[in-house]
């Protein structure tokens, strides 16, 4: 609840505890067992930062704080909170706060999107599980990519980059090394069950223009940006890749603000183990660096978890608003988180911060909020305000009316597909095909060409042998007719010479005799003579 310029948390006995707007970017934790009143104390800090101005986002990993859009409902138990806690008189009423849903899925909020290029490398390869040769190959094709002024955007445009580096992989080796087939492929391997998981719809544009985040209402409250992850919590490398990527872009648009009056904006990360669970040393130390510079630029951290145990020593040491519900310890493990909870908060002489720890109620905390000269205040028990909207879900036909009223719906209700490098190697392979299916039908003519050719040269040659043939053969006839003419013309020459001698020697008989040898003689001379 905000009220005097400060967010009311807690009270206990009358006594008030707040958050110092101007110390509000110094982070905080929420930590309690399941069931101990987290959730509820989310609600409420959120509230309260809206009613300040300040935009929020927030992760809703059960589905049970997008009824914030609705105002809260008067209950006997409510009712007998508030007048305990004297909110009555401090203003407390029930009211709906400016609520805009995201959903990386966009199946309950608007399609939050990033590209593959803003995502990178480093956070793509934890998302698909690779191990380090593969992801030193990864970022090489990342690396080609930018070279070549390729833009990779969504899944086909790594899919087809990586395709484009395997095929080419001789002409890249001398600048950027060998890479591997078989790293190439388990990549491929991995990128397609990583669209499974419903990286296709992620990945894309618009991708979010994370200023849309900083928005308030027309009575200047902040906008509450609630993450619909009942879905992405299934996968929570999505989840937490997801949230790392977020944070570190935060860090690079935003610029430096020094010291606020209020923040500029305040995310709560809940179930935030899995930030943290399986992430490279070189990735933990980067967000460790980002937790504690992103202060500056105005910009407050909340973490949810089970138990202080779960956040990393060198990022709890950063967090100086606490509020610790109940923590159970049956086990010695337990007892050493309980410990160490304890621990983590500025000693109070009146009770045992420990064992006070094991007693809580549901929506009894220890709070300990950093003070105005930046110094934690002691550690005090205390009971957390009710929240002023509604507890629990809404409707799906309240949540998609609420989706599609908001003014961000025409920015990125609809997904686009820009030009990118998979639209550029299909170009290619289309010019290459053309390239080919020309080369091959000038081929195709130059062989038609050639057998048209070979054909005509035998048709010419067949042509000069018929032609070659057909002259012998009348140079034959003619000679055969030359031969019959003179063997004709030698045989009545022969036997008249032949009849006149054989007449003069013998008579008829003699006559006739004559005459055929002279025929003979004259036939045989002349065929010969003329026959040549």
């Amino acid at each position: 609840m905000y009220t005097n310029g400060m967010i009311w948390m807690a009270e206990d006995s009358g006594e008030r505890f707040f958050i110092h707007p101007r110390m509000a970017n110094r982070h905080g934790l929420i930590a309690g067992a399941t069931g101990t009143g987290k959730t509820v104390t989310l609600k409420v800090m959120a509230e309260s930062f809206s009613d300040a101005g300040v935009p929020v986002f927030l992760a809703d990993v059960k589905g049970d704080l997008a009824g914030m859009c609705r105002p809260g409902q008067n209950t006997e138990d409510m009712e007998r909170r508030i007048q305990e806690m004297g909110l009555t008189e401090a203003g407390f009423q029930y009211h709906a706060y400016p609520v805009c849903f995201w959903d990386i899925f966009a199946e309950k909020g608007l399609p939050l999107r990033t590209t593959i290029t803003e995502m990178g490398p480093a956070l793509l390869s934890r998302l698909m599980d690779l191990t380090d040769t593969q992801t030193d190959v990864l970022t090489i094709v990342f690396r080609i990519a930018d070279d070549e002024g390729l833009l990779l955007l969504d899944t086909k445009d790594l899919r087809a980059m990586l395709n484009y580096v395997s095929e080419n992989n001789k002409e890249f080796a001398p600048m950027y090394g060998s890479l591997p087939r078989q790293s190439i492929n388990s990549i491929l391997r991995n990128l397609a069950s990583l669209e499974e998981q419903g990286a296709e719809q992620f990945f894309g544009e618009p991708a979010l223009d994370i200023h849309d985040w900083f928005r308030t209402d027309f009575q200047g409250r902040g906008m509450i940006n609630i993450l619909h992850s009942e879905s992405l919590i299934n996968s929570p490398k999505m989840y937490s890749t997801f949230m790392l990527w977020m944070l570190s872009e935060l860090f690079e648009v935003m610029p430096e603000a020094g010291d606020c009056d209020k923040p500029k904006m305040v995310f709560f990360f809940d179930e935030a183990h899995l930030l943290f669970d399986d992430a490279p040393k070189a990735l933990m130390q980067k967000f460790e660096q980002v937790v504690k510079l992103v202060r500056s630029k105005g910009i407050g951290i909340y973490f949810i978890t089970q138990s202080p145990r779960d956040i990393p020593d060198g990022i709890l040491s950063q967090l100086g608003n606490k509020i610790q519900h109940a923590l159970h310890a049956y086990t010695p493990a337990e007892q050493r988180a309980v410990k160490a909870a304890a621990d983590s908060f500025r000693v109070n002489p009146d009770f045992d911060t420990k064992e006070i720890l094991g007693r809580l109620g549901i929506g009894e905390a220890l709070v300990s909020f950093m003070e105005e000269d930046g110094v934690p205040a002691i550690v005090r028990k205390a009971r957390i305000l009710p929240p002023q909207s509604q507890m629990g879900p809404i409707s799906g036909g309240d949540r998609e009316s609420e989706i599609k009223n908001q003014v961000l719906y025409s920015k990125y209700g609809v997904m686009i597909d820009r030009d990118s490098a998979y639209e550029f190697f299909q170009r290619k392979a289309v010019q290459q095909a053309r390239e080919e299916l020309e080369k091959k039908e000038l081929e195709e003519q130059r062989k038609a060409q050639e057998k048209e050719a070979r054909e005509a040269a035998k048709e010419a040659e067949r042509q000069a042998k018929e032609e070659a043939r057909e002259k012998e053969a009348a140079q034959k006839a003619r000679k055969r007719a030359v031969t019959n003419v003179a063997k004709s013309a030698g045989g009545t020459l022969g036997r008249e010479v032949g009849n006149e001698i054989g007449k003069n020697i013998g008579g008829s008989f003699g006559k006739r005799l004559g005459g055929n040898i002279g025929a003979s003689l004259g036939r045989g001379l002349l065929g010969t003579l003329f026959g040549k």
